[in-house]
């Protein structure tokens, strides 16, 4: 049995390239989506740097099996968050996944397929960087689902958005929709007098997604206490609602169930 068929929204999220914060974006709109009534599952596809364990202070968790296939480690006791990844199999942090292309194309498919997330309302799957094989067998994977479609994640300078250029036509390529684009790290708050220095320069992602007929979700500033927050597996949108990172975040996750037309 593909458990998938049970999950009401599929969301994928890409960036053209590392280190835009796309795994950050990733929680944050599973946390947001989570304080906004939903049930929500998040799996780790980023085979070679599972980094959403950490981020939800999950590390050395193991993952057990029922008669339905694996079941995700959950974040909270009421079982709303549900977390599968790679990381949960590996037998330290330090362990590295040296593989061929196709054992991780069987492994996300294994993912894809076994894991039994007991109808949640949104898995947000996070891929690795780029357009690769993972991405490919993700795609493929999804197609008989109907996907509510990819996140695309950027920064705002010139070379970034240039990589989400290539992730957009990859998308149009391999036929999955796009539901919006995210401008992270734009701008850096001040942990002391809350101005907002656009250190990365602004306006990039959001002038791509004008260009190319996209939704644009928002723009994420630099904040010291997300950075915290994911570094010790904490959730900033209940530690400092009142943040300027939370409430860009939470202006995403609204913009993106407004999309949904089908939602009460």
């Amino acid at each position: 049995m593909n458990h998938l068929s049970s999950v009401k929204h599929v969301i994928v999220i890409l960036s053209g390239k590392g280190g835009v914060g796309k795994s950050t974006m990733a929680v944050q709109i599973a946390l947001g989506l989570h304080a906004a009534g939903k049930k929500i599952g998040i799996l780790d596809v980023d085979l070679c740097g599972p980094s959403i364990p950490k981020m939800f202070s999950l590390e050395g968790r193991d993952i057990h099996q029922c008669n339905e296939g694996w079941l995700p480690v959950y974040v909270d006791k009421d079982q709303r968050i549900g977390v599968m990844s790679i990381g949960f199999l590996l037998s330290g942090a330090d362990e590295a996944v040296v593989w061929r292309g196709p054992k991780k194309n069987a492994m996300i498919k294994q993912f894809l397929s076994d894991v039994y997330w007991q109808d949640v309302d949104y898995l947000v799957i996070d891929t690795p960087p780029g357009t690769s094989d993972e991405h490919i067998t993700v795609m493929e994977s999804l197609k008989g689902y109907n996907p509510d479609g990819a996140i695309l994640v950027t920064t705002p300078q010139a070379v970034a958005v240039g990589d989400v250029r290539r992730e957009l036509t990859f998308c149009r390529k391999t036929g999955i929709p796009v539901v919006g684009l995210v401008e992270n790290m734009s701008g850096y708050v001040c942990p002391h007098c809350s101005e907002c220095t656009n250190i990365f320069s602004k306006g990039g992602g959001q002038a791509l997604a004008e260009q190319t007929d996209i939704p644009f979700l928002g723009s994420v500033p630099i904040d010291s206490k997300l950075t915290y927050s994911l570094d010790t597996g904490t959730n900033i949108l209940e530690a400092h609602p009142d943040s300027p990172a939370v409430q860009a975040i939470n202006h995403v996750v609204h913009k993106l169930i407004a999309l949904d037309k089908d939602l009460p």
